[in-house]
């Protein structure tokens, strides 16, 4: 029954974020490769803009999973880090928003999308960053980075977005 609420909870929180209309455009915005997937030189609203290049772990804010996987990929591990060290040096507070590509149930990809924010938690507290320091919240499939149901598409769907 707690699991009922806490999902009424979640899609309550949504649909009240997505009618307040302030969201950016990163779901539709199309980039230099058109599929609107945020992945280097982003520009927050502290003011970072990665201008360490595409090398520098700060500059990606999207981790990405595989499919029905909510085990972290090596690669991603340093961006994680990067992050933690930010967040510990700075006391700023970060959201990590967990995604899901569409296939499944919508209360499946919610669930997958929260164990995949989690698990970025999980290695940030490990790495010394206070848990009140970050928030997490699933969008499951509701909120694609590319509206497409081809694997390469999917795939940029499955991520979570560190948002400062």
């Amino acid at each position: 029954m707690k699991y009922v609420f806490k999902y009424i909870g979640i899609g309550t929180l949504v649909l009240l974020l997505t009618a307040c209309g302030s969201w950016s455009k990163k779901d539709g915005a199309a980039g230099a490769g058109g599929d609107g997937a945020q992945t280097s030189g982003v520009s927050g609203r502290d003011g970072y803009s990665g201008r360490g290049g595409a090398n520098d772990p700060l500059s990606q804010r999207i981790v990405y999973f595989d499919y029905d996987s909510s085990e972290l990929q090596s690669q991603y591990r340093s961006v994680i880090l990067a992050h933690a060290e930010r967040l510990r040096s700075s006391g700023r507070k970060v959201t990590l928003e967990g995604h899901s590509d569409e296939r499944g149930s919508r209360e499946y990809n919610i669930a997958l999308g929260e164990r995949r924010a989690e698990t970025v938690k999980r290695i940030m507290i490990a790495s010394g960053v206070s848990s009140s320091q970050i928030s997490t919240i699933s969008y499951g499939e509701e909120r694609p980075a590319v509206r497409s149901a081809d694997g390469q598409s999917m795939a940029k769907n499955r991520r979570v977005e560190i948002v400062y």
